[in-house]
């Protein structure tokens, strides 16, 4: 039996469409390429159907564009996040509100402590070049 693979379809253009340089998708934060990854690898398990998520991504484009003011410029990313919370929440896999808990959480944080280093040492090496973020809560600066 083949492996499933995937259903995520990215928009090329259109409301849904992430932006791209080149043909290339480009995301102004790491925080961003870790949402995107989170959502291709969240639907490409299973846990929910990449339609479902669109259309939320559509909504959450949609609300943020009636909302924008002339200091916040538009980020998609932020659409992403909350189309990707939305999603799990009608899942059943996560509610809103231990999201907004958890994320109160990782703010809480001291700058520069991402995650308990379990008491092995990190001497020299670069959070942020292996995959883990000093940021810890997704959100812009």
């Amino acid at each position: 039996m083949p492996a499933p693979q995937p259903s995520a379809v990215l928009d090329i253009d259109g409301p849904a469409a992430p932006p791209r340089s080149n043909g290339e998708l480009v995301f102004a934060e790491p925080w961003e390429s870790r949402a995107f990854g989170l959502a291709m690898t969240l639907n490409a398990g299973g846990v929910f159907e990449w339609e479902d998520f669109r259309r939320h991504l559509i909504r959450a484009v949609a609300e943020a564009e009636q909302d924008l003011d002339g200091d916040e410029p538009f980020r998609y990313y932020r659409c992403w996040l909350l189309a990707l919370e939305r999603v799990l929440d009608d899942q059943g896999v996560v509610g809103a509100g231990e999201l907004v808990d958890r994320a109160r959480e990782l703010e809480a944080r001291p700058a520069g402590h991402d995650h308990d280093h379990d008491g092995h040492d990190h001497d020299g090496h670069d959070h942020d070049g292996h995959g883990h973020g000093h940021d810890g809560h997704g959100h812009d600066h």
